[in-house]
Protein backbone atom coordinates (compact mmCIF):
# COMPACT_ATOMS: atom_id res chain seq x y z
CA UNK A 1 0.00 0.00 0.00
CA UNK A 2 1.53 3.81 -0.99
CA UNK A 3 1.72 6.12 1.77
CA UNK A 4 0.09 9.63 1.66
CA UNK A 5 1.85 12.44 2.42
CA UNK A 6 1.06 14.67 4.35
CA UNK A 7 3.04 18.34 4.80
CA UNK A 8 2.02 20.37 7.73
CA UNK A 9 2.70 23.41 8.49
CA UNK A 10 2.41 25.50 11.77
CA UNK A 11 4.35 27.63 14.39
CA UNK A 12 3.12 26.16 17.13
CA UNK A 13 5.65 23.01 17.27
CA UNK A 14 3.41 21.24 19.76
CA UNK A 15 0.09 21.36 17.79
CA UNK A 16 2.05 20.32 15.05
CA UNK A 17 3.51 17.44 17.01
CA UNK A 18 -0.07 16.61 17.85
CA UNK A 19 -0.84 16.25 14.30
CA UNK A 20 1.80 14.56 13.41
CA UNK A 21 1.55 11.92 15.85
CA UNK A 22 -2.44 11.58 14.74
CA UNK A 23 -1.64 11.16 11.44
CA UNK A 24 1.33 8.76 11.30
CA UNK A 25 -1.21 6.65 13.26
CA UNK A 26 -3.39 6.55 10.18
CA UNK A 27 -0.59 5.59 8.04
CA UNK A 28 0.55 9.01 6.59
CA UNK A 29 4.07 9.73 5.30
CA UNK A 30 4.61 13.01 7.61
CA UNK A 31 6.81 16.12 7.01
CA UNK A 32 6.24 19.41 9.66
CA UNK A 33 7.39 22.79 8.67
CA UNK A 34 6.83 25.64 11.10
CA UNK A 35 6.95 28.60 8.50
CA UNK A 36 5.81 29.21 4.96
CA UNK A 37 9.10 29.66 3.33
CA UNK A 38 9.74 26.01 4.73
CA UNK A 39 6.48 24.87 3.65
CA UNK A 40 6.89 25.77 0.02
CA UNK A 41 10.41 24.81 -0.26
CA UNK A 42 8.97 21.00 1.07
CA UNK A 43 6.22 21.31 -1.10
CA UNK A 44 8.62 21.84 -4.14
CA UNK A 45 10.86 19.32 -3.07
CA UNK A 46 7.50 16.71 -2.68
CA UNK A 47 3.97 17.99 -3.56
CA UNK A 48 1.77 16.12 -0.50
CA UNK A 49 -1.41 14.51 -1.23
CA UNK A 50 -2.57 16.18 1.75
CA UNK A 51 -1.12 19.97 3.42
CA UNK A 52 -2.73 20.83 7.12
CA UNK A 53 -1.99 24.85 7.16
CA UNK A 54 -2.25 26.78 10.06
CA UNK A 55 -3.71 30.36 9.30
CA UNK A 56 -1.55 32.71 11.67
CA UNK A 57 1.58 32.70 11.51
CA UNK A 58 4.72 34.90 11.26
CA UNK A 59 6.09 34.90 7.96
CA UNK A 60 3.13 33.97 5.31
CA UNK A 61 -0.27 33.92 6.54
CA UNK A 62 -2.42 31.15 5.30
CA UNK A 63 -4.38 32.82 2.93
CA UNK A 64 -0.92 33.63 1.17
CA UNK A 65 -0.15 29.93 1.19
CA UNK A 66 -3.79 28.91 -0.25
CA UNK A 67 -3.00 31.32 -3.37
CA UNK A 68 0.55 29.94 -3.62
CA UNK A 69 -0.97 26.27 -3.97
CA UNK A 70 -3.57 27.61 -6.75
CA UNK A 71 -0.83 29.34 -8.70
CA UNK A 72 0.93 26.29 -8.32
CA UNK A 73 -2.21 23.86 -9.80
CA UNK A 74 -1.91 21.78 -6.40
CA UNK A 75 -4.13 18.59 -6.68
CA UNK A 76 -3.40 18.37 -2.52
CA UNK A 77 -6.42 18.01 -0.36
CA UNK A 78 -6.22 20.93 2.30
CA UNK A 79 -7.28 21.22 6.26
CA UNK A 80 -7.20 24.91 7.21
CA UNK A 81 -6.93 25.09 10.81
CA UNK A 82 -6.90 28.39 13.08
CA UNK A 83 -7.03 28.78 16.57
CA UNK A 84 -9.03 32.79 15.88
CA UNK A 85 -12.46 33.32 14.70
CA UNK A 86 -14.03 30.21 12.82
CA UNK A 87 -14.82 32.77 10.43
CA UNK A 88 -11.25 33.19 9.12
CA UNK A 89 -10.83 29.60 8.31
CA UNK A 90 -14.57 29.93 6.81
CA UNK A 91 -13.17 33.06 4.59
CA UNK A 92 -9.92 30.78 3.69
CA UNK A 93 -11.40 27.66 2.52
CA UNK A 94 -14.34 29.73 0.37
CA UNK A 95 -11.28 31.54 -1.24
CA UNK A 96 -9.79 27.98 -2.10
CA UNK A 97 -12.66 26.43 -3.14
CA UNK A 98 -13.64 29.58 -5.54
CA UNK A 99 -9.97 29.52 -7.07
CA UNK A 100 -10.23 25.70 -7.51
CA UNK A 101 -8.26 23.92 -5.00
CA UNK A 102 -9.76 20.15 -4.98
CA UNK A 103 -10.79 19.43 -1.12
CA UNK A 104 -10.41 21.96 1.73
CA UNK A 105 -11.83 21.38 4.96
CA UNK A 106 -11.75 23.52 8.04
CA UNK A 107 -10.90 22.90 11.68
CA UNK A 108 -10.68 24.73 14.77
CA UNK A 109 -7.97 24.76 17.95
CA UNK A 110 -8.33 23.01 20.35
CA UNK A 111 -8.55 20.18 17.86
CA UNK A 112 -10.05 16.83 19.06
CA UNK A 113 -8.47 13.95 18.15
CA UNK A 114 -11.81 12.90 16.98
CA UNK A 115 -12.63 16.04 14.69
CA UNK A 116 -8.70 15.72 13.45
CA UNK A 117 -9.01 11.88 12.06
CA UNK A 118 -12.19 12.26 10.73
CA UNK A 119 -10.39 15.71 8.80
CA UNK A 120 -7.59 13.04 7.78
CA UNK A 121 -9.40 9.94 7.02
CA UNK A 122 -11.71 11.50 4.48
CA UNK A 123 -8.77 12.11 1.77
CA UNK A 124 -8.10 7.96 2.80
CA UNK A 125 -11.33 6.83 2.52
CA UNK A 126 -12.18 8.35 -0.68
CA UNK A 127 -9.05 6.48 -2.46
CA UNK A 128 -10.34 3.21 -0.80
CA UNK A 129 -7.04 3.82 1.79
CA UNK A 130 -7.78 1.64 5.38
CA UNK A 131 -7.56 4.10 8.26
CA UNK A 132 -4.97 3.32 11.29
CA UNK A 133 -5.52 2.89 15.07
CA UNK A 134 -7.68 4.97 17.42
CA UNK A 135 -5.55 7.48 19.32
CA UNK A 136 -5.90 7.69 23.40
CA UNK A 137 -5.31 11.58 23.39
CA UNK A 138 -8.66 13.78 23.03
CA UNK A 139 -7.74 17.05 22.72
CA UNK A 140 -4.78 19.29 21.73
CA UNK A 141 -4.94 23.33 21.23
CA UNK A 142 -0.68 23.75 20.91
CA UNK A 143 -0.39 24.48 24.78
CA UNK A 144 0.50 22.48 27.36
CA UNK A 145 -1.86 19.91 28.88
CA UNK A 146 -1.83 17.96 31.94
CA UNK A 147 0.58 14.93 31.62
CA UNK A 148 1.94 16.14 28.60
CA UNK A 149 5.71 16.34 29.52
CA UNK A 150 8.49 16.14 26.91
CA UNK A 151 9.01 12.67 27.27
CA UNK A 152 5.35 12.17 26.23
CA UNK A 153 4.60 11.18 22.66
Amino acid sequence: MVRKRLLIVDDEPRFAAFVERVASALNYQVEVTHHGREFMRAYDRSPPDLAIIDMVMPDIDGNELILWLVKRRSTANVIIITGFSPDYALNARLLAEFRGLRSVTTLNKPVSVASLREALMAPLAADGVASGRPEANDVASGRPEAGDGPNER
